[in-house]
């Protein structure tokens, strides 16, 4: 059955409607994520068992073999979402307190999703050192470090720096960069296959060169796309190698200054409208305002374009505009619209494959295949509207955090060796008791039945 065709105002209500809902439910739960064991309390016999004194067997074989850790604690199943709130969603600098309603929302698709606990940890320092320090501080307690929200380049500083610091030793990676440059890719992957276009051949604008166009930009150029054929367009205007702001500061953002040297090998200037003529693929992580894009630059891209706006909470132009000018496939950050081009595809299972082997790290190469899983499930059903699967599609999970490690253990980063089989059903198994363990404790009143909104 045809979806019913929504009027411009009902559609811009029905992307009104969660920011309103969050209001009433946010106060009315205090909060969305809370701690609860894991082990049986049979009596209370059991603490001599889980805490004083039986636990100090479990202390000293830690002390004896430091790996013993991962198997007498949750550590290799713990995520610290770390963030300083400067770059929150598409609200800027509001500091880290105000951060901490996102940082709880991503924990629980941490847990939600991909079987991961994860706690958010919002700081009240600014100062990049301060940051690598404290993440280096965590590393007893976490499998894993989570970045979030950390203004550019900062956040390029901060992540570079963690994961190649001989001192640490557990995998960091940075969402709002290579979360969404992965999703971003399983989305191009998908979308060419509808559209029948050749990865190698197309060409792509993208507007905006902060973290996640920054990441997403590699990524293409990872999976096939000729940097040739990319330009990136700024505030300023498209980026090319001896463009002098650039040049003068490279060392303050070299990720921008190195892509700058890759693409628009022709030089060309100017804003988006400028230099999107007969452009294949439109990427945006820019500013969350509809009307950024034009709905004349988009008339002015090839047959069968696609219109990647990713910017939160809103996209840089509505969808139904973008397709009244003439875009084959439009997709968005937004869950409320068709084609959700959004990290929470990725991020739940990408850690989830990580910890499971014990990954020392997160490559591009585990990002690419976590993307090919992406878009080789939905490739039976893709369509415009559904270019790659949906969040409700539970089992693009486990699949793509196999894909992922298998990946760390082929590229010789994985401490921990499995079959592919018994990877797989080792994260439906998590994932699986995650869902069920949620879903019990709202349909027995342990979780408060929500009021309507």
């Amino acid at each position: 059955m045809p979806k019913e065709k929504l009027s411009t105002d009902e559609l811009k209500k029905k992307a009104e409607k969660p920011g309103k809902d969050a209001l009433v439910l946010h106060p009315f739960y205090k909060g969305k994520i809370q701690s609860i064991g894991k082990v049986p309390v049979r009596s209370f016999d059991d603490f001599a068992i889980w805490y004083t004194p039986g636990v100090a067997k479990a202390c000293n074989a830690i002390k004896e073999d430091p790996t013993e850790v991962y198997s007498m604690t949750n550590k290799g199943n713990m995520v610290a979402v770390v963030s300083d709130g400067t770059r929150v969603l598409g609200l800027g600098n509001i500091g880290p307190e105000a951060a901490g309603p996102v940082m709880e929302g991503k924990s629980i698709l941490f847990k939600y999703l991909g079987g991961v606990d994860a706690w958010p940890v919002c700081l009240d320092t600014k100062e990049k050192d301060e940051i690598i320090q404290t993440v280096k501080f965590l590393q007893p307690s976490f499998g894993g470090i989570n970045l979030e929200d950390i203004e550019k380049p900062k956040c390029y500083h901060v992540l570079e720096e963690l994961r190649n610091h001989p001192d640490v030793n557990i995998p960091v990676w940075h969402d709002d960069a290579q979360g969404t440059g992965t999703v971003v890719l399983a989305g191009v992957l998908g979308a060419l296959r509808v559209v029948k276009k050749d990865i190698e051949n197309v060409t792509i604008r993208m507007l905006g060169v902060g973290a996640a166009n920054t990441r997403t930009a590699y990524l293409l150029i990872a999976a096939g796309v000729d940097p040739k054929n990319i330009i990136m367009v700024d505030s300023t205007g498209a980026i090319y190698s001896d463009r002098e702001d650039i040049v003068e500061e490279k060392d303050y953002d070299i990720f921008k200054y190195d892509l700058a040297q890759k693409t628009n090998p022709d030089r060309m200037t100017g804003d988006l409208g400028e230099v999107i003529n007969g452009a294949d693929i439109l990427i945006a992580a820019s500013r969350p305002v509809p009307g950024t894009i034009k709905k004349e630059w988009v008339e002015k891209m090839a047959d069968d374009s696609i219109v990647f706006a990713c910017a939160n909470p809103l996209p840089e132009i509505w969808p139904w505009d973008a397709k009244d000018a003439g875009a084959k496939i439009v997709g968005t950050g937004r869950s409320d619209f068709d084609n959700q081009i959004n990290n929470s595809l990725g991020f739940p299972g990408i850690f989830r494959g990580t910890l499971d082997v014990r990954a020392s790290t997160i490559t591009d190469e585990m990002c690419v295949a976590a993307a090919e899983a992406l878009a080789e499930l939905g490739a039976k059903e893709a369509n415009e509207e559904k270019v790659i699967p949906t969040m409700d599609q539970w089992e693009l999970y486990p699949l793509e955090a196999t894909a992922v490690g298998m990946k760390a253990i082929e590229q010789g980063i994985a401490q921990k060796e499995w079959e592919q089989d018994d990877l797989y059903k080792h994260a439906e198994d998590v994932i699986r008791t995650a869902r069920a363990a949620s879903e019990v404790l709202y349909s027995k009143g342990y979780i408060p039945k929500a009021p309507k909104t």
